[in-house]
């Protein structure tokens, strides 16, 4: 049985983990730009994983019978200033993520709307009355 970690691993693990996130959200930042579909789906399952281990690892320090005694010496303060800038980097990146995420599905939805308008306009006829009618109803077909 391998003995349990100290304080300051688990906290350098942290680190560890918290920058290949930050790598992570710059990496999906440049797919999202190339609306690589495929690339995207396979780093978000990267970033749920590391995001479920970043988890982990708070419980094991916050549990670590050491940590709290440690904490309040102060003894870790550089590293968990470290982390602190790194989790506000990451926060950042994730919501310039978000945004474009957001711009694409604004402009998927407008797209759809012109193509939609183009259809309707396109497929336009007049009935016996001189009214307008489109699309499939106009040929009697009802979805």
């Amino acid at each position: 049985m391998s003995a349990p970690l100290m304080v300051s691993e688990l906290i350098e693990q942290q680190e560890s983990a918290l920058n290949t996130l930050e790598q992570i959200l710059i990496q999906e930042k440049d797919i999202l730009t190339k609306r690589d579909p495929q690339a995207l789906v396979d780093i978000t399952e990267k970033k749920h994983e590391l995001l479920l281990a970043v988890e982990q690892q708070d419980k094991q320090i916050s549990i670590h019978p050491h940590f709290k005694r440690e904490y309040e010496s102060n003894l870790h303060d550089d590293a968990l200033a470290r982390i602190s800038e790194i989790l506000e980097r990451c926060k950042t990146l994730n919501h310039v993520n978000g945004n474009i995420i957001a711009q694409s599905e604004l402009a998927v939805d407008r797209m759809r709307n012109t193509l939609l308008e183009r259809n309707s306009k396109s497929t336009m006829t007049y009935d016996a009355k001189g009214k307008k009618s489109g699309g499939l109803s106009s040929l009697g077909i009802k979805a």
